[in-house]
């Protein structure tokens, strides 16, 4: 089984779209609008300055995703990857779908003298995705996450 690790073009726009709502609902139980999920992902395949999506490809079809953003340091002076909207289809999911996208992901990254590390937010109460972070070699930061979300007018969002 080959996996082929893309960078996502507008023809993934709706794909991409359907994974971000599968996986708010599976994660958090939350449904989201689909115009303004499919609004957010076309800012990011159009501006490269939002973040990048890469996908992955089995047989033709599209079994995985992960976008990544960025954030500055400076006290590294250099760019953090934030690593978000990651999703594997079900079915090809415990068959090194993630790890692939992540090790590409990491090799862009070691690769770019300008970017310092990757970082990632998840669910504290998923770990069975902590576990895959962890044996990627990620490590939890004593951070915590907060956040004020600001309302778009759409009380479906997350």
């Amino acid at each position: 089984m080959d996996i082929v690790i893309r960078e996502a073009s507008l023809q993934d726009l709706d794909t991409i779209a359907r994974f971000n709502a599968a996986m708010a609902r599976e994660t958090e139980g939350k449904e989201l609008s689909t115009s303004i999920v499919t609004q957010g992902v076309q800012r990011v395949l159009s501006d490269p300055g939002c973040g990048q999506y890469f996908i992955a490809v089995i047989d033709d079809r599209v079994v995985g995703q992960l976008m990544f953003t960025l954030e500055w340091s400076d006290w590294r002076n250099g760019w953090f990857w934030w690593i978000q909207s990651v999703y594997v289809v079900p079915d090809w999911r415990g068959k090194r779908v993630f790890s692939t996208l992540y090790n590409h992901l990491e090799m862009l990254a070691r690769d770019d003298n300008e970017v310092c590390g990757l970082r990632l937010y998840v669910n504290a109460e998923n770990t069975s995705a902590q576990a895959t972070y962890h044996a990627l070699g990620m490590e939890s930061t004593g951070y915590r996450v907060m956040e004020a979300v600001f309302d778009s007018g759409d009380s479906n969002d997350a």
